[in-house]
């Protein structure tokens, strides 16, 4: 059984890009490179009860079982602990931005009081998938090779998340920086996941 959840953090990195490319399908004239994953789920959208029930409820599940069973097998490892944790934050986040959703419009003047929680459940999420890698690199107990993955991976995700910034200001193509800068955060949990699992 734990051999099990130790690839469940696996399972959810490719379950979400499944997830958001099937729920595309269902939003006519949806473009990847111009749009936030989050208007699948947006209020008024063409999936906004479908992208939730096929994304974020499952995956929250899943990225809370990762994290408890990283933290429960710390065997007093301080940094499985703060990294199990932040992966369960990451998970509640998740769901917390599924049962709120974005406004439709992205550039909308006055958020919505839905939008500015999912906003604000996504900045957590951001932040606890950055916390979680920086407590692999600064652990001396994982190799070599996974806390320089885990830098490689942290640095990514602030390059593309400045990027996404900009591409905000100028609404040029925000959807394919989001990618990159949230995909960063999906490939370093993949391979951790894997790591444990080993």
């Amino acid at each position: 059984m734990s051999s099990m959840l130790a690839y469940v953090g696996a399972i959810a990195s490719v379950w979400l890009v499944v997830g958001i490319l099937l729920a595309a399908r269902f939003y006519p004239n949806y473009n990847h490179s111009k749009q936030f994953c989050s208007e699948l789920g947006a209020a008024n959208s063409p999936t906004r009860k479908l992208s939730p029930i096929i994304n974020n409820y499952p995956l929250g599940l899943m990225f809370c079982l990762f994290g408890l069973f990283v933290a429960l097998s710390s065997q007093n490892e301080i940094s499985k602990v703060v990294i199990g944790s932040m992966i369960v934050v990451h998970g509640l986040g998740t769901w917390v931005a599924g049962f709120f959703p974005m406004d439709s419009d992205p550039y909308t003047r006055e958020p919505s009081s839905n939008c500015k929680v999912h906003s604000w459940a996504g900045v957590v999420m951001l932040f606890s998938l950055l916390i979680a890698p920086a407590a692999v690199a600064l652990s001396s107990t994982f190799p070599l090779w996974l806390r320089m993955f885990s830098v490689l991976c942290i640095v990514g995700c602030l390059i593309f998340s400045i990027t996404l910034a900009k591409a905000y200001k100028s609404r040029l193509n925000l959807g394919l920086h989001q990618r990159i800068s949230y995909g960063f955060q999906i490939l370093w949990l993949f391979v951790f996941s894997c790591f444990m699992a080993v």
